[in-house]
């Protein structure tokens, strides 16, 4: 696809450094050096920069690693990776911290517009949902949010060995757990995920779930299940979902999706049928747009559909769809 990785969270070519991740001397000067920055992850929102006068928070707000508040945590940083000029970016879970007279109802909701401000940062630093800030941040920020998120959200669900059940630590400055009970290793979960520009003419398959706001629909998605290629997960799902058979399949694009480790496989398929008999254990409703009505909708001009949420490779692929630039 030609412009695969201009999609949210695509990429920005950080280096992740792994060669350094057991080197206790290398990491802990990259830790004390000037340039060092720090993102802090509090329930799995990161630390946002909201500047007067805007509607939501834009861009990340990183932490130079001498900062009270990470100072003395260096040991319990993960490492992000290196800028091009071998700066260090490490992330903290603050999860620990309880803000006050904070309502947490909403937290970790579709969309969480609730913001929280740790007492020892300025007004103008807020933990807030990323899927609300995302379209805000520059590719290089997209990265080690959605890394810095998903790896945080690993480590909070996994603190004991699944072979044995006893405790395990963190090893590798966060990019692995060991069991000290039986020795085994665990590593960080990325859940595939197909999602799916089901086509027949200049028609496409959309899909909508039960919950969600009203007038949002979106392309068909699931999870790859064990042993399954991803061209076999695409007719699948769609046939599960929807009732409607697909045969030539094709990869797109990829896009992490720490909602909340994810990796979504972007795939075309060309439908074989037309009739949709919608499992509703599946999903609530689907349909089938034209090209002309894809292009309503994102012009949140459709009577039925709204436009597609920013940020999310759904929304990129109908764009290029559209715009005849898949390929």
């Amino acid at each position: 696809m030609r412009r695969a990785e201009q999609v949210t969270f695509g990429g920005s070519d950080l280096d992740r450094a792994a060669e350094i991740r057991g080197n206790l001397d290398a990491l802990q000067t990259l830790w004390a050096q000037k340039t060092a920055r720090v993102l802090l992850i509090w329930r799995g929102k990161p630390l946002c920069l909201r500047t007067e006068g805007q509607e939501r928070p834009a861009g990340l707000a990183l932490l130079e690693s001498t900062h009270p508040l990470v100072a003395d945590r260096s040991t319990q940083a993960i490492l992000l990776g290196r800028s091009e000029a071998g700066n260090g970016y490490f992330a903290l879970d603050l999860s620990d911290w309880v803000p006050e007279q904070a309502d947490l109802s909403t937290l970790n909701s579709f969309t969480d517009p609730s913001e929280q401000c740790h007492p020892d940062l300025p007004a103008s630093h807020v933990f807030a949902e990323l899927r609300a800030v995302m379209t805000g941040l520059t590719a290089r920020e997209a990265e080690l949010a959605a890394t810095a998120k998903a790896l945080t959200g690993w480590h909070a669900t996994h603190g004991f060995c699944a072979c044995c059940g006893a405790p395990s630590r963190v090893m590798q400055v966060g990019w692995q757990r060991i069991c000290d009970a039986c020795g085994a290793s665990h590593f960080p979960r990325t859940d595939p995920v197909v999602i799916m520009l089901i086509t027949r003419g200049d028609r496409v398959l959309l899909g909508r779930s039960p919950g969600w706001p009203d007038g949002m629909y979106s392309l068909l998605a699931g999870f790859v299940e064990p042993g399954e290629t991803l061209e076999a997960a695409v007719r699948r799902e769609v046939f599960e979902e929807t009732g409607v058979r697909v045969g030539a399949v094709s990869y797109l694009a990829s896009q992490p999706w720490a909602f909340p480790m994810s990796l979504m496989f972007g795939c075309q398929g060309t439908a074989l049928s037309d009739e949709i008999a919608i499992d509703p254990n599946e999903i609530e409703a689907a349909l089938w747009l034209t090209r002309q009505e894809v292009m309503d909708a994102l012009a949140g001009s459709h009577p039925l559909v709204r436009p597609p949420r920013k940020g999310a490779i759904a929304g990129f692929l109908l764009e290029n769809w559209v715009a005849d630039t898949l390929r």
